[in-house]
Parts: C-alpha cells; structure tokens; sequence
C-alpha cells in the first residue's frame, strides 16, 4: 500500500512539472507574438536619404532622333500629302545605290517619318540598352507592324549618344470598315524595349569629388537641416550643411577621399523625418481632393446649402375634331420647372487649429459631396482661416 502512494505522488510530481512546462512555452510564444505584432502595427519612422534626395549632376539626359519606320500595311503616310517622307526615303535608297527617277514620286503607303525619344540614364556605358519611344510625324494612321530603321539619337550638344533600331510594340489600334472605324489608344505611337544601343559614355568622375551636394525632392528648410544633422551624426562629425531649402553640401571626409560612392552608400540608408509644406490641392475637373496632415483651420462657421432645378418636357399631341375637315394634328410643348432648395443643417462651428481629421469629420457630418467640399475649402481660403496653401489644378 505504501509502495502505491509513492508512485500515484511521483505520477502527480511529473504531471505538475509537464504542466509548468507546457505554460513556459506557451507564454514564451505569446510574448513572441506581441513582439511581432508591436514591430508589424509600428509605423517606420522616417524616409530613406535615397528616396527624399539625389546626387547634383547625376541626371537623366534628353535624345532625339528622326527616322522612318516601315513594313507598315498601307498605313503610313501619303507621300504626297507628307513630303519630307517622301524624301527620306528616296535618300535612304540612294545611300544603297538604287537609282531613282527624279520627276516621279514615289507612291507607297507603308513607310512612316517618325521622331525617335529615348532617356539616357546617369553613368551609362557603352553598349547599354535604353528604352526609345516612337511618334509619327506625317499623317499615317498606325505603326503597328512597324520597324524602325537604324535613327541616331543626339542630345543637346549635338553629338550622337545612342542608335535606335528595332520592332515597334503599339499599345493601341484602328480598324474601319465602309460605314464606321473604331480606335483604342493611340496607334501613331509605340514603345520598343532596350530599343537603342548607348555609343558614347557621359563622363562623371565622382571618385574624385571634394564636395558632394544633395538635391532635396521636395525642398525644406527643416527636412534639409534634419538631413545635415543625420549624415553628422552617421560621419561622426561635422561635414554636412544645409546651403539652402532644397541643397545639402557634404565635404568627403579623409576616410573617403578617392572613394565617394563608398560614402554614398554609408549614408544613403538613413532615415530621416521628413517635414512638408501645409497644402491642400484639388483638381475641379475629377472632384479630387488630397489635404495636407499640418492643414490648420481657425475658427469659423461654415454653412452650406444647395438649389436643385429641374426641368422636365411633356409634349402633348393636340388633333381636331373626328369627321373634321379642316384642321391637322400639332404637338403642343409642355415644360415642368421644379426648384428645390437645401437649407443644409445650419451653421457649423470649425474649432480652433483642428486636425485634418477634425476636418474631414467635420465636413462629412455636414453631408457634402467632394465637389462642395472643393466650394467650402475654397471660401474658408478666401476668409483667411485657412493656414495652408490651396492649390487648385
């Protein structure tokens, strides 16, 4: 009897211990997963240098060309109608050695005088592929089916930077018959992907700058200041320094010297808080309406009401008398006006310095549509409660 009540208490010892064991654990993934979901729900503080900044001098740079494209099927332009087609082509065909009579012109449909676009990225090298876009120039109707012909592509300077050839990807089309056409898009212009070969190199030697200035994309006083004290803070001294809203100058310190895209890449990765301008744009044609998080309003009351006209015909036929011999039957015109008029719910108080939220609220609880919204952002603007910039597109 004994010998069993030892074993039922050691059965119950491992029973507890198994219990506190599973607890442990248990509580050890929940602590796990407060942890992952404080570190999901919490916001990231800041941008990265690299994505609110750029290098001064390292821009994209504009080509252009003119070429022709062909193998269009009876699409192109009229070459009566579009002379200079007319005359490329036949300089083209005499560079190949193909004669041509001079008091004839020449009648072909599938040929197209285009201009060639295309953007030459920062530090390009010789044999990299950029994308070139393709727009007709005369009066052809599509390019699909078009390829371009070899087009240099010269930038301001007038030197030639990349050459341009390939099969035209058209995101539109046209199709007509005898008594209709249809369209979708825009078929006189085409895209072709890494369509142009780079033939000359920008040169920019970075290595060997002293001084690096960073562009602010959108100019601040305090975000340039808070972007000076970061790259500090990141250098371990003082080398940055805010020229003005938009410039950031930084002095390659001796560690760097002769190796400034190794600096860049240090600090491009911090974060910064960035700061903005209180602004708030609307654009009257879609009824689009973006407000600023630091939009401020004084006090103010707004009322808003609306007057709803409506017009509407019912024309009634009136005919002469049956057996009648005289008489014909006329439409007599009849219009219905109805006016009615929204009082709105009164005036509305707007608190002072109320948050974009407030506002928002505020607003919507008055039951205005964005388009009156536009009209009463507007009119607080005019009275001068409003403390940002309005910016109507």
């Amino acid at each position: 009897m004994g010998r069993m009540m030892e074993l039922i208490e050691s059965a119950d010892g491992m029973n507890l211990r198994r219990r506190r064991t599973a607890l442990s654990q248990a509580l050890l993934v929940l602590a796990l997963l407060l942890c992952l979901t404080v570190s999901l729900a919490s916001p990231a503080q800041g941008s990265r240098l690299k994505d609110i900044t750029k290098i001064e001098g390292v821009r994209e740079n504009q080509l252009i060309g003119y070429g022709l494209v062909v193998g269009l099927p009876g699409s192109g332009d009229r070459t009566q109608n579009a002379l200079f087609t007319e005359q490329s082509l036949r300089s083209m065909l005499e560079r190949f050695g193909v004669a041509l009579d001079t008091q004839r012109l020449l009648q072909t449909r599938n040929t197209a005088a285009v201009m060639v676009t295309a953007s030459l990225p920062g530090f390009s090298r010789g044999g990299d592929r950029i994308d070139v876009t393709v727009s007709a120039l005369g009066d052809a109707r599509s390019l699909q089916g078009g390829t371009l012909l070899v087009t240099p592509l010269t930038a301001a300077d007038g030197n030639v930077y990349a050459v341009a050839q390939g099969q035209l990807i058209i995101g539109g089309f046209q199709a007509q018959g005898a008594a209709g056409s249809i369209s979708r898009g825009v078929p006189t212009q085409g895209r072709i992907p890494e369509g142009a070969t780079v033939e000359r190199e920008l040169a920019f030697p970075i290595n060997d700058l002293e001084r690096v200035r960073l562009i602010l994309k959108n100019p601040d006083f305090t975000t340039a200041n808070r972007v000076a004290n970061a790259i500090d803070a990141r250098l371990s001294g003082r080398f940055a320094q805010a020229i003005d809203l938009a410039t950031v100058e930084v002095s390659v310190p001796a560690d760097y010297r002769g190796s400034v895209t190794t600096m860049l890449a240090d600090i491009e990765s911090i974060d910064v808080e960035t700061d903005e301008v209180a602004r708030v744009v609307v654009d009257e044609g879609s009824g689009t309406i973006v407000i600023g998080a630091n939009v401020r309003i004084s006090p103010v009351a707004v009322a808003h009401g609306n007057i709803t006209i409506q017009i509407s015909e019912r024309p009634i036929p009136s005919q002469p008398s049956p057996f009648s011999r005289v008489g014909e039957t006329v439409i007599v015109p009849r219009t219905d006006i109805t006016v009615q008029e929204d009082l709105g719910t009164g005036f509305r108080t707007i608190d002072e310095s109320v948050t974009l939220q407030e506002l928002v609220d505020g607003l919507n609880a008055m039951g205005v549509s964005p388009r009156d919204m536009i009209s009463i952002l507007q009119t607080i603007k005019s009275a001068g409660a409003m403390q940002a910039e309005l910016i109507v597109q």
